[in-house]
């Protein structure tokens, strides 16, 4: 009963700090709310540069083309060969007669072109996706070596650049995470700082009457978890409304129908529950550091 008793003061004086201090608490839960907005948006950044990178992976292949003389038993040898690699994922054969249909339905002006043709100029080719899209070179220069294959390609360059650049902003973006965590903490402890040092007589007067270390100090923890909490609310919000609008606005996929986006639900509550509980925890954390810091209890 008397844990009891002390939580309920505590919660109590913890709102009561709050309305109590309003302009340095409304200033904390500003802060919070920018930063935490700062974080959703490194959040949605982060996971959809994520999806929008495994996305591409599974789309990537290597294009090897045959030459005009390749007869069947060359084909099924280096069939035969690519079950024994390692990095590859699966293959099919692509004739030119499934090439010449695919390009029609593109343009009908190729279609007009190739139907006036007598012969089909394009390759028999072979297209192979891989299980590790940064050995797709390995893979592709072991196809070369075919003496029946003409060229093997995969967007040379151009590939490497891209998921090199989803990496950087992929890493970049937790690093931004963790560092608006920090920033959360610190405003949150600052405020409580400025709070117990308001409250100094107060706390005097308390230590007088035999109040125990956890009597003090739960106030000001429960202070920091409301505060989190309050801060969070904006950002939660617009979390959940906003990528929702994004999402539906652009039809879920960014210029290009591989460039997809991670969908809406249930997405944003996953978010919004990281918001609030780093929200919380970290204000708790804080407010903790800072009574064990500058309380000489």
């Amino acid at each position: 009963m008397k844990a009891i008793r002390i939580l309920r003061r505590s919660i109590r004086d913890s709102f009561k700090s709050i309305f109590r201090n309003f302009s340095l608490s409304m200033a904390s839960i500003i802060c919070t709310t920018i930063t935490l907005i700062l974080v959703a948006i490194s959040l949605f950044l982060s996971y959809n540069v994520r999806q929008i990178t495994t996305t591409l992976e599974h789309e990537l292949t290597v294009v090897a083309y045959f030459k005009r003389d390749v007869t069947e038993e060359q084909k099924i040898r280096i069939e035969n060969d690519l079950k024994t690699m390692e990095n590859v994922d699966e293959y099919r054969i692509k004739t030119k007669e499934e090439w010449k249909a695919e390009m029609g339905k593109e343009q009908e002006i190729l279609e007009t072109t190739l139907d006036y043709l007598q012969d089909n100029p394009l390759l028999d080719s072979l297209i192979v996706k891989v299980k590790d899209v940064n050995n797709l070179k390995g893979v592709a220069e072991k196809l070369r070596k075919y003496d029946f294959v003409e060229n093997a390609e995969y967007g040379e360059g151009m590939v490497e650049n891209i998921i090199g650049i989803f990496d950087v902003i992929s890493v970049g973006t937790i690093a931004i995470v963790i560092a608006l965590v920090v920033v959360t903490a610190f405003l949150i402890s600052n405020t409580i700082k400025l709070t117990i040092f308001s409250r100094k007589t107060q706390i005097e007067i308390k230590r007088l009457v035999g109040a125990s270390n956890v009597a003090i100090k739960l106030p000001f923890v429960f202070e920091g978890f409301f505060l989190g909490i309050f801060g969070s609310i904006v950002p939660v919000l617009l979390s959940i409304y906003g990528y929702t609008i994004l999402y539906n606005t652009t039809g879920g996929y960014l210029s290009t129908k591989i460039m997809t986006l991670v969908e809406p639900f249930p997405f944003v509550f996953i978010v919004s529950g990281f918001l609030v509980i780093v929200g919380s925890v970290v204000g708790m954390i804080g407010s903790w550091l800072s009574v064990r810091k500058h309380l000489k209890i």
